[in-house]
């Protein structure tokens, strides 16, 4: 049998959508038994066990809203206790630390681009707009029209989708050198502190990733997506880039979502370009996903092959859930210029190279998704991991 299940979960509402995926023409019929702790299909020619994690609970008695859907399968709702035993990729925040020595990596490839640098003040940035909000609150000229933010010797900003870092003597570090080349900004980045249209790119010596950008002489511009960064005497492990881009991406909407109510996103390259407009379901989805006893690439996970569990057990990770819509090749124009004039619409800037990554992430991961659950509208839905949890 080559039957699997597929359970989303939300959390806070402790209610689920289980498919049991299409079987074989010559597997009908089926008899379905639901316990707290596992699932059994059983069929004239075999009959499959699927255990869910310990921490995934059903309540076999509230199954309710039974359906079959061509192409999907059989579609149950039902009540789950799920626990949230998270084994988080540490944010930005988590890993900068005042006072305490770090490493910088590139992620990509894992060559040390900044070694043993210790801050003495790590410093959140105010949102890009906090220029025009002090026009707004001052009763005379905005005293701060002209100066921009720069950290000084041992300081470290931090943005939402990067962080800055005083150069200083350093140079870029051992790891990286620097292309000069001109990028076009969006309306919405002029703007904002950095207005030169020629940076310098910082990028990675090994395996030529952009890091980031000078935006002056003494400052550099670090993104998020590109570094991975540890205290200095912890061993480095390699996180599969697909897992880090969407982890980390996804954890940034959250923030985002939780400080500032704001639930629509503009995903932007370092050259202006608009790649992908996103808005923001819920963070709350716990996924649950049973292999099935074949490598079919109908098999629906977000995981990277070597972190998918055996066909006898399932695979749990926390998820966000997105709408999206891409905009490359001017796809979804009218939409994407109506979003840049609304001031409800965050826009999160990365390389553009990291822009493409996202998209084709986001498209593979709609396309893994049982058929009835890749659109909204005109929206097309994708499930990012955001926490990796045991399997």
């Amino acid at each position: 049998m080559e039957e699997s299940a597929f359970l989303e979960i939300r959390r806070r509402m402790q209610s689920g959508l289980l498919i049991i995926r299409e079987p074989k023409a010559g597997n009908l019929p089926v008899d379905i038994t639901v316990a707290p702790g596992s699932l059994e299909i059983k069929s004239c020619q075999a009959c499959k066990m699927i255990n869910f994690p310990a921490e995934v609970r059903i309540v076999p008695s509230s199954c309710r809203g039974l359906q079959y859907i061509a192409g999907d399968g059989l579609h149950v709702r039902l009540q789950v206790q799920a626990d949230s035993n998270t084994k988080l990729i540490s944010t930005l925040s988590e890993s900068l630390k005042a006072q305490k020595s770090c490493i910088f990596y590139c992620q990509s490839c894992g060559e040390i681009i900044i070694k043993e640098r210790m801050f003495l003040r790590v410093l959140p940035l105010p949102s890009e707009n906090w220029s025009a909000l002090v026009e707004e609150w001052c009763c005379h000229p905005n005293p701060f029209a002209n100066s921009t933010l720069h950290p000084q010797n041992n300081d470290c900003f931090l943005g939402h989708t990067y962080f800055l870092v005083n150069s200083g003597n350093e140079s870029h570090g051992p790891g990286t050198e620097t292309v000069h080349s001109k990028t076009e900004h969006s309306a919405s980045e002029r703007g904002s502190m950095w207005k030169s249209k020629e940076n310098a790119r910082v990028i990675c010596k090994r395996c030529k990733a952009m890091l980031g950008e000078t935006v002056s002489s003494g400052t550099t511009k670090y993104y998020i997506t590109e570094m991975i960064i540890q205290p200095s005497g912890k061993h480095f492990d390699m996180i599969p880039r697909s897992q880090f881009v969407q982890s980390i991406i996804a954890q940034c909407l959250v923030d985002l979502s939780s400080a500032r109510s704001t639930f629509r996103f503009r995903i932007q390259g370092h050259d202006g370009k608009v790649y992908i407009l996103m808005w923001l379901l819920n963070s709350d989805t716990l996924l649950v996903e049973s292999m099935g006893n074949s490598a079919s690439s109908s098999v629906f996970t977000f995981l990277e092959d070597n972190l998918r569990p055996d066909s006898r057990s399932s695979g749990t990770w926390n998820a966000v859930k997105v709408l999206y819509h891409p905009c490359i090749k001017n796809r979804n124009k009218d939409l994407a210029d109506a979003w840049e004039n609304d001031i409800g619409v965050h826009p999160l800037t990365f390389p553009s190279k990291t822009c493409l990554e996202l998209l084709l992430i986001l498209s593979l991961s709609n396309a893994c998704l049982p058929p009835s659950l890749r659109c909204m509208n005109s929206f097309q839905i994708t499930v990012q991991q955001h926490q990796t949890l045991s399997s």
